[in-house]
């Protein structure tokens, strides 16, 4: 066998022996794949505090992020807005402004009509954002919560005829014209007016800033399963706002304790009078 030989079959014993997972010579094995061109930096956005949907009428936080290094102002304008927003950075050398929160910050026209307006961010005559805004209709959407619940279902659960149940109503604006209100329904033996100062107060802690009514009353015993209409008046004009009861299985038995105890007194009194009565009879029989 020929050196030419020997030395072509060394190298392919070699490679055979040499394991799969060694980098070829020059490369490295930790070596990252080549990636992309950084990006560019962020843009400025505009970033609101706790949505961008909101009533004609009310307020709103918002505020601007990802400006470039040393601005100074920027001025936000719709024609949503019943005013220009001012916003200036949070402090010295941030790129970003503060951001108001909604109670106290920037109000919408209360003549807005619903529909997307689109807010525009301007430094220095510049535009460097932009934002669709949607406002709602008036007293669409202070409402956190309204609904019935009772001592074992939460609110939107289904109830069952002649239950004792507790009206919930959390609401912002409500607390603006009194501490009460008077909520209406067909399947309520009558209304009942609900307050903020309720003991039927269901423990619910409004972190949101609403303020929240409660009070009870029984739904109809006669009451056919379905859903059945909640009405609730606001106050300063608004419209009535509405929400539903779901009324499901067989009636609720009133039979409690206090109803034990008057037929076990009414059993009482029967019993003694046909004792009385046996007496009589004994009196008037002769010997």
């Amino acid at each position: 066998m020929s050196r030419s030989t020997v030395r072509a079959a060394a190298v392919i014993g070699l490679a055979l022996l040499t394991p799969w997972w060694v980098p070829a010579s020059g490369a490295s094995a930790d070596a990252p794949a080549p990636t992309a061109s950084a990006s560019a930096a962020s843009r400025p956005q505009l970033d609101f505090f706790s949505g961008n949907r909101v009533e004609a009428g009310d307020s709103f936080g918002v505020g601007i992020r990802n400006m470039p290094a040393g601005w100074d102002e920027v001025t936000v304008t719709s024609p949503a807005l019943a005013k220009p927003i001012h916003l200036t950075p949070e402090g010295k050398g941030s790129r970003d402004s503060a951001l108001v929160p909604a109670r106290g910050g920037y109000p919408v026209r209360a003549d807005a009509a619903p529909g997307t307006y689109t807010l525009t961010a301007t430094s220095h005559g510049r535009a460097v954002a932009t934002a669709p805004l949607e406002v709602a209709p008036v007293n669409s959407l202070t409402v956190r919560r309204f609904g019935v619940l009772t001592h074992s279902t939460r609110m939107g659960d289904p109830v069952r005829p002649g239950s004792k149940v507790v009206v919930v109503l959390a609401d912002e604006h409500f607390a603006e014209s009194g501490g009460s209100r008077v909520v209406r329904s067909p399947a309520f033996e009558h209304d009942v007016t609900i307050r903020t100062d309720s003991p039927d107060d269901p423990g619910c802690k409004c972190d949101d800033g609403s303020t929240l009514y409660a009070g009870h009353i029984n739904l109809r015993h006669d009451l056919r399963p379905g859903t059945y209409p909640l009405t609730v008046m606001a106050g300063h004009g608004h419209r009535p706002v509405t929400a539903e009861v779901t009324v499901a299985g067989e009636p609720v038995s009133h039979s409690g304790p206090w109803l034990i105890a008057g037929a076990a007194a009414g059993a009482l009194a029967l019993g003694t009078v046909g004792v009385l009565r046996q007496r009589a009879r004994r009196r008037r029989t002769p010997a």
